[in-house]
């Protein structure tokens, strides 16, 4: 599994629509199912500081992953272009993959 981590600062007005936007059924989620190895998308609020969020987007493998960018660029960035508008911050944390010991 392969795993991209996003940190995102809400503005306080577009909570809602953002939530709506980044949930597991929202219009990333649809965009990523476009592209074949997209296991999923959790989406975490920070209970301390609750305009704090992380998205964790699971992918089969790296390669899934790479395909789907090369793939479907103009419709990622185009739905990145319309929610610039959402928050004050946004900063990948990380492509990771789990540890099996």
């Amino acid at each position: 599994m392969y795993i991209i981590i996003w940190e995102f600062r809400v503005k306080e007005e577009y909570e809602a629509e953002f939530e709506q936007i980044y949930g597991p059924d929202g219009a990333w989620a649809q965009l990523f199912k476009r592209g074949e190895g997209y296991l999923g998308t959790e989406l975490l609020r920070d209970m301390e500081q609750p305009r704090r969020y992380l998205t964790l987007d699971r992918w089969h493998s790296r390669a899934a992953y790479e395909a789907f960018q090369k793939r479907w660029t103009e419709a990622y960035k185009e739905l990145d272009g319309r929610c610039e508008g959402l928050t004050e911050q946004e900063v990948i944390i990380g492509s990771m993959v789990p540890i099996e010991v």
